[in-house]
């Protein structure tokens, strides 16, 4: 029996006890992958998918994080530019050995489902909505927003963070106690802001 699975956007062919290089998984030596995008099963009874085939499944073990062959990139410019450079690149790839084929149930199998691994960086600012959010609940809510630049030292990048904050009118921002204050990281505010805004609030 053999599946036709696809990732990191290519496709490969594959049996039980097949090795493969395919682009970089985010799994460590020794970890058990599943790769839940199979486009056909074949065999005795052959199935093609629509695109993937329903609850099939194909298990490897990762045996180790590798590189590529060093490609090499040489541009030269001829005539009046003169000028030649040479680029090396080396891929990062997943080395992995087939275990097993599963035509069906792989969906409730448990084993983790192979996936690439995300870039330097990208997982560090997924961090930050969830801080506005909590910073938002803990922020008394305001009916309507109000100019908050009418406060003397507020400036229009000030008026921003504190709307990112939650605090979108003088209500907010007077009803706000010294421990939600000290919880904002966005903008550090002012005691003389919170005295005005209370005065703006009650008109």
């Amino acid at each position: 029996m053999f599946a036709v699975l696809k990732t990191g956007g290519k496709q490969y062919k594959v049996q039980a006890g097949d090795v493969l290089r395919v682009e970089k998984l985010a799994a460590d030596a020794g970890e058990k992958v599943q790769f839940n995008d199979v486009l056909m099963l074949g065999g005795d009874a052959p199935v093609v998918g629509a695109p993937f085939v329903e609850g099939a499944g194909v298990q490897a073990e990762v045996i180790e994080q590798i590189k590529g062959d060093k490609v090499i990139k040489f541009v030269k410019r001829r005539r009046k530019h003169s000028s030649k450079r040479t680029v090396g690149h080396r891929q990062k790839l997943t080395l992995v050995k087939i275990t097993d084929i599963l035509s069906s149930g792989a969906d409730k199998s448990g084993i983790k489902a192979a996936t690439g691994s995300a870039p330097a960086g990208e997982a560090a600012p997924a961090a930050k909505p969830a801080k506005k959010a909590e910073a938002k609940a803990e922020a008394p809510a305001a009916a309507a927003a109000d100019d908050l630049t009418k406060l003397n030292g507020v400036g229009p990048a000030a008026a921003k963070k504190l709307v990112e904050a939650g605090i979108e009118s003088f209500a907010a921002l007077a009803a706000l106690s010294d421990e939600q204050i000290a919880a904002i990281d966005t903008i550090k505010v002012k005691p003389e802001w919170v005295e005005q805004a209370k005065e703006l609030a009650q008109g």
